[in-house]
């Protein structure tokens, strides 16, 4: 296992939009499109990447699924203090 993983995520409030938006990005959508226009972090602007980043940089639920992800595999909804993410690992 990696030290080091690079992700992307989408941070919407609710369960039911992480949800919505995962079938929208199985249907064809663009992960970083639907960043882009949905997500509330800031990362948003650069399609939710957000960089290489180490253990214990992250919250802990993220980091648990971030690091357990294959490249390209995206996570399903991921409830953190921030509200739900979806990730994808990116390197």
């Amino acid at each position: 296992m990696s030290n080091k993983v690079k992700c992307s995520h989408i941070l919407v409030e609710k369960q039911s939009q992480a949800l919505e938006i995962l079938e929208e990005i199985k249907n064809g959508k663009k992960f970083g499109v639907a960043a882009k226009e949905i997500s509330t972090c800031p990362s948003s602007k650069k399609e939710g990447d957000l960089g290489y980043f180490t253990k214990g940089m992250m919250v802990k639920e993220f980091e648990d699924i971030a690091f357990t992800l294959q490249i390209g595999e995206i996570s399903q909804p991921v409830k953190t203090e921030f509200g739900y993410h979806i990730i994808k690992r990116l390197g």
